[in-house]
């Protein structure tokens, strides 16, 4: 086994057999004298030989050089853009498969890693829909493209070239030129690609990201089950004599696809839209999206759950593990729009819902409004700040909490707080198995976990969403 003096690990490893999914686009593999190594384009099930490329914390991360073994779980990518794309990790590597290593993983994060004991523990609960189940895609615009492997050693083939798409791992100024993309629902792939032919008919120059110069940037499509779209389009400067003309021929074209049509400014370093003012150039402010009983308005930074059918199997499961009888007290962390909370409020008495965004606040307001909740109050702020002892003396004792952090985990102030309030019953959503296993691991004084569940919210990636019930001991 060669040795790279330099970078201080093996140049090649040999007979690495592939265990099981990690994060990022990673699997688990373990040579025969049980080294740990974490590779990348290999799925659960391969025997390959590795390349070692970085050496992080001693763990070792690895390409493949050459397969010994293909999995049985190996199945053929539907997309031509799968492989150079990182949207979707785990095309060749079968739904049945990444149930599966989903399960063992929000499984080894409570149980191996955070030492939760769980009562009972129900079967994942996969996607109905495992393709074309996004309800939001952000698109980047630039003058260069990414070249693939063999197109850069081929001197007839340059990166020049106007595309719509999304960034390679590590490359800030080129993109991935995408013709089918597989993730959203809706006129998604229309939009994009005639967008794209209509601004360079137009001769609307596009952003080039190395020299910061040019006028289209980046746009975001939203969908939703009702049939409604909504386009945001971010532009590096207001020139109005490009601007206006562009979003008219883009009204003329693909009007009939377009229930909002907004537009911004972005002048900044990064890509980030949501803190930026929106402009409705034409359409309605909002569109509308129906979860199960609730409605909602959805504007250009609205957050809501990306994946909405099931998104209502996810809130279903947690209303389930509320145990809802119509009169409890129920607090709602990190409420965002006040989804879950809305949701579950025709079986409560009350609902009080936290959430730091002002204007995610704003909307819940808005759409409980719309759904005629009268037993809603929502607070803007940071839930360590609002979450207080004179707060629940207001607002009451919880019944049932819920709470839906972000992949952080609940704050560390929170929790004793919540061990503080000691509701009967605490509902926890998680979109990170291993900070939840944090966070029940400092709950576990006083609460013990009797229901656990879950869910895959984003086939061919590895993310997890994970849902629990705990009660008092």
């Amino acid at each position: 086994m060669a040795r790279n003096r330099r970078n201080r690990f093996p140049e090649r490893i040999d007979n690495v057999t592939i265990t099981g999914l990690a994060d990022k686009g990673f699997c688990v593999g373990k040579t025969e004298e049980g080294m740990v190594v974490f590779v990348e384009k290999v799925v659960p099930g391969d025997v390959v030989d590795v390349r070692p490329f970085r050496k992080k914390k001693k763990v070792l991360f690895a390409a493949p050089l050459e397969f010994h073994k293909k999995s049985e779980d190996r199945v053929e990518p539907f997309c031509e853009h799968f492989g150079v794309c990182g949207g979707c990790k785990w095309q060749d590597f079968s739904y049945e498969g990444q149930l599966r290593e989903k399960e063992r993983i929000v499984r080894d994060a409570l149980t191996r890693i955070g030492k939760v004991e769980v009562g009972e523990w129900e079967p994942i609960l996969g996607s109905e829909e495992t393709s074309f189940y996004r309800n939001k895609l952000e698109y980047g615009v630039a003058n260069r493209r990414w070249l693939t492997a063999d197109e850069v050693g081929d001197d007839t083939v340059t990166n020049e070239m106007d595309v719509i798409g999304f960034h390679k791992a590590g490359a800030y100024d080129k993109l991935i030129d995408i013709k089918k993309c597989h993730l959203q629902h809706g006129p998604s792939n229309e939009l994009r690609n005639g967008i794209r032919e209509l601004a360079i008919r137009m001769e609307i120059p596009f952003f080039d990201m190395r020299e910061r110069v040019g006028l289209f940037r980046q746009f975001m499509i939203r969908t939703t089950t009702t049939g409604e779209c909504m386009l945001v389009l971010a532009f590096f400067e207001n020139d109005q004599d490009q601007i206006k003309p562009f979003l008219d021929a883009i009204m003329a074209d693909y009007g009939e696809h377009l229930t909002s049509l907004y537009y911004c400014i972005n002048g900044k370093i990064n890509e980030y839209m949501m803190d930026l003012e929106m402009h409705l150039f034409a359409g309605t402010s909002t569109i509308k999206e129906t979860l199960g009983h609730v409605s909602f308005h959805i504007g250009p930074k609205s957050f809501f759950q990306t994946n909405t059918r099931q998104g209502k199997r996810l809130y279903d499961i947690t209303a389930e593990y509320a145990g809802l009888t119509g009169t409890e007290n129920v607090y709602d962390l990190y409420t965002g729009i006040g989804s879950i909370g809305q949701y579950v409020a025709k079986d409560a008495g009350a609902v009080v819902g936290i959430e730091e965004i002002a204007a995610a606040i704003d909307d819940a307001k808005v759409n409980a409004e719309m759904n005629g909740l009268d037993n809603c109050t929502w607070y803007a702020g940071r839930t360590e700040d609002i979450l207080t002892p004179e707060f629940a003396e207001k607002h009451g004792r919880p019944d049932v909490l819920i709470t839906d952090p972000p992949r952080a985990g609940m704050h560390p102030k929170v929790i004793p707080m919540l061990l503080q309030l000691a509701p009967p019953v605490i509902v926890y959503v998680s979109c990170n198995p291993a900070t939840q296993a944090r966070d029940l691991a400092l709950l576990d004084e006083k609460y013990k976990v009797v229901r656990a569940r879950a869910v895959d919210m984003f086939p061919q990636t590895s993310h997890c969403e994970s849902v629990v019930r705990l009660e008092l001991r």
